[in-house]
């Protein structure tokens, strides 16, 4: 046995880089992704999707299917288990999707009518192409618009919010914006497709997946196949990218399904195309932006208005309009959010859902004001910063946004930079820089942990994180190191297990503030015991932590991370390409765990920023109602060759409100860098563009450049 203490010295690996734990596994194969794990006698299963936008199924002809080599059942609404959508989860009222295959409707292009469950995965694809479904066809709509008869204001929560009298402030103002802004439709296609094997083990249902929060799939599993929770596993170790599109899914369902049917395991993997279609998207947008100030830029007015869509069968909301309300000060305020419902799958959740858009609206409309007023951008940012939130009249938690743009300007050199447009030339490249803030809501869930102190003087950690590529599984490693004073090679972090207990997801950038909380909580107590003294056990000795009441006992407060993004754009005269030069963020989003993983996260969002500025949008044909180019050769992203060199990095500005000051950065890094680069473009060319991306074509349609 091994005396109960710990180490007195502290360790301070927080803060410090450290390559990915996990690392070599991933790079030398070791790591097994969801698709890739073997199990005895595995079935596949091939989804078959709705070719028309809206109607009934008449029938589906499967008994040639049924026939062909390797094929073991074809599963449809009229003949698959019955489940129960009537449920709330962890992000409210499911989509109905969820209860697929349990009626003939078929709502949007891509609708689930028919699973082929066959020996190998080929088999059932082959098979499944070859399933005739016959259809009822009726009239759709796909076609998005701001001025969209039906188009509503939601219930709920942040849909509209109003201060002071708007109009009468914006007839009192000496400068007034108003424009419209639009961005398209986008995707979050990570590099591992969904997938997830199901199969029963003595009465337990085992699933393995890749997923955002292994206790959200498995609670709502158990929900919809009437299970005891306790009888439902979930398991996703590694996880490909999720970006907001990994939740519960079809091809989870589907899996159970058929591995009920025919007790034996059975595992669905989704195709890129049908990504496109089954596991969300971000809604175009539709954005009108009035800001009103006095001569000198004080602010007195702003107004954001914001359409965006969602199916007939679930409302989801792109709530652009919200990104605003805690960012300037001003003397009204009225920002709404509004849908119409189309005959298109839902859309949801994408990596900053509202900020990403939203910012680009405002940011631009603030930099439009900055060339009426006469004020450099940064400087009109700086003389409406608020001192409390400027909606909510709450006090800040921390806010250190002015620091960020402070020292991104002395890094970009942003004092040199002449304000008047398409002056800056080399050869045929016109030149441009611009600027943009960003801003992501600070979140915490209640979260579970257990620590345990080893026998042999390791420590392991329990927790149903999920590793979605962000380095959480590292972050917490160090987390629980600094905690025990011990070095990080003696703990050992054990995710992505429902059985681990209740977490927070991987979304809304909570998950290391909210685990990291748990695991804190946990080691301060085993800590604790182990400061009695004594043998630990062979079986070591466990504690577990439940956040639920210190996360309740929060003080009110306006909680959010920042961020100042710089980018430098040229653009072609005579094609109208645009390439960025350089871009630089610096941010103010809490205490940093591990530098190395911090900073890609990071970079990776704006990179996601440069490609929504310049490439990303999915095109729908009118008259089927599908994509066009549902792939990545069709739907156009940034590759290496458009990527320049791009710098990250940070100013102080802990929360100390969180027992680590930890805020969250997972999303953060994508907010305002579209808005940089199109100011940056008007910069180089003296010509607005307020429509995404900014394509040759719309350069070249606009009048090219001033300087061409």
């Amino acid at each position: 046995m091994t005396t109960a203490t710990t180490s007195t010295a502290a360790t301070n690996v927080v803060g410090a880089s450290f390559t990915r734990v996990e690392g070599r596994d991933k790079v030398t194969g070791a790591a097994r992704y969801a698709g890739e794990i073997p199990f005895a006698e595995l079935a596949h299963g091939w989804l078959v999707l709705s070719t028309i936008a809206r109607g009934r199924i008449l029938s589906v002809e499967s008994d040639a299917v049924r026939t062909m080599p390797g094929v073991l059942s074809v599963l449809h609404h009229g003949n698959a288990p019955r489940v129960d959508g009537d449920y709330v989860s962890v992000l409210g009222v499911p989509d109905p999707i969820v209860e697929v295959f349990q009626h003939d409707r078929v709502p949007f292009v891509g609708w689930p009518v028919a699973l082929v469950v066959a020996e190998t995965s080929e088999q059932a694809r082959e098979a499944a192409e070859a399933l005739v479904v016959r259809y009822e066809e009726e009239a759709h709509d796909v076609a998005f618009s701001a001025g969209h008869p039906g188009t509503y204001t939601p219930d709920g929560d942040g849909m509209l919010v109003e201060k002071g009298d708007l109009e009468a402030e914006l007839a009192a103002s000496a400068h007034v914006v108003d424009a419209e802004y639009t961005t398209p439709e986008e995707h979050h296609g990570s590099m591992e497709p969904h997938a997830a094997m199901a199969r029963w083990d003595n009465g337990r249902l085992e699933v393995v997946d890749s997923n955002q929060g292994s206790t959200w799939v498995a609670d709502e599993l158990a929900k919809l196949f009437s299970l005891d929770p306790a009888s439902v596993r979930v398991r996703s170790e590694h996880v490909g990218g999720a970006f907001g599109s990994k939740g519960l899914r079809v091809h989870q369902i589907l899996a159970v399904m058929a591995a009920t049917l025919l007790d034996r395991p059975v595992r669905v993997v989704l195709s890129r195309r049908q990504l496109f279609s089954l596991t969300g998207y971000r809604s175009p947008t539709a954005q009108r932006v009035r800001l009103g100030a006095d001569a000198d830029g004080r602010l007195r007015a702003v107004d954001h208005q914001s359409h965006s869509l969602t199916s007939t069968v679930h409302e989801f909301v792109e709530a652009s309009a919200g990104f605003g309300r805690p960012m300037y000060a001003s003397d009204a305020h009225r920002s709404v959010n509004r849908v119409v419902r189309l005959d298109v799958p839902t859309p949801t959740y994408v990596r900053a859902p509202g900020e990403a858009p939203g910012s680009f609206a405002l940011e631009s409309a603030l930099d439009e004001l900055a060339e009426r007023c006469g004020v450099d951008p940064i400087a009109l940012r700086a003389r409406n910063e608020p001192d409390v939130g400027p909606v909510s009249g709450l006090p800040f938690a921390s806010r250190n946004i002015l620091s960020a743009f402070q020292e991104g300007a002395r890094r970009f050199g942003w004092a040199d930079r002449d304000p008047r447009p398409g002056l800056r030339r080399e050869g045929r490249w016109l030149l441009g820089t611009g600027t943009a803030a960003a801003t992501f809501p600070v979140i915490v869930a209640p979260s579970t942990a257990a620590v345990t102190a080893e026998a042999d003087g390791t420590f392991t950690v329990r927790i149903t994180a999920a590793d979605v590529g962000t380095g959480a599984r590292t972050a917490l490693t160090l987390i629980a190191a600094d905690a025990l004073e011990v070095p990080q090679d003696r703990v050992h972090v054990r995710i992505g297990d429902s059985d681990f207990g209740a977490a927070a997801i991987s979304g809304g950038s909570m998950g290391t503030r909210s685990w990291g909380w748990a695991v804190t909580a946990a080691v301060r107590e085993l800590r604790e015991q182990l400061a009695l003294g004594g043998d630990i056990p062979p079986q070591g000795i466990t504690v577990r932590s439940d956040t639920k009441a210190a996360i309740g006992a929060l003080p009110e407060r306006e909680r959010h991370s920042y961020g100042a993004q710089f980018a430098e754009v040229a653009v072609d005269v005579t094609t109208g390409e645009v390439r960025v030069r350089r871009m630089l963020g610096m941010f103010a989003a809490g205490r940093i765990i591990n530098p190395l993983t911090a900073r890609s996260q990071f970079v990776g969002g704006m990179i996601w920023g440069l490609s929504m500025a310049l490439h990303e949008e999915a095109h729908r044909d009118q008259a089927t109602g599908g994509h066009v180019g549902a792939d990545f050769a069709g739907y156009h992203f940034a590759a290496n060759a458009d990527v320049p060199v791009i710098e990250a990095d940070w100013v102080e500005d802990t929360d100390a409100d969180d027992p680590i000051g930890i805020k969250g950065i997972g999303e953060i890094g994508i907010v305002g860098a579209a808005a940089a680069i199109a100011n940056a473009v008007w910069h180089a060319t003296g010509v607005r563009h307020r429509h995404l991306p900014i394509r040759p074509d719309r350069i070249l349609d606009a009048g090219g450049a001033r300087g061409a």
